[in-house]
């Protein structure tokens, strides 16, 4: 491999990690629409249901997507929680 094409690869990964980022914070923005819609009308900062939904949803996307659906599951178990750690600071 030359440096050329090593630079091209991490170019390409550059630009999706500024992606995943810009995705994140437009993500993070609604949620905390929803924490303060909870806190508005008194619902609890979680919902186990919801979550379980999303998580089988997510790995299925996985699967179609040729990634590891336990990889997937625990990066969508980390925003979450931490989503849920902002509705609670809301609520508060």
């Amino acid at each position: 491999m030359t440096d050329a094409t090593l630079s091209r690869y991490r170019q390409s990964i550059d630009n999706i990690d500024a992606a995943l980022v810009f995705m994140l914070a437009e993500r993070f923005k609604i949620t905390q629409d929803v924490g303060r819609y909870k806190a508005a009308h008194d619902l609890p900062p979680a919902d186990p249901g919801r979550e379980e939904k999303q998580i089988a949803r997510l790995r299925e996307l996985a699967r179609a997507a040729d990634l590891d659906p336990e990889f997937s599951e625990k990066f969508l178990r980390f925003i979450i929680d931490e989503v849920i750690r902002h509705h609670e600071r809301l609520r508060e």
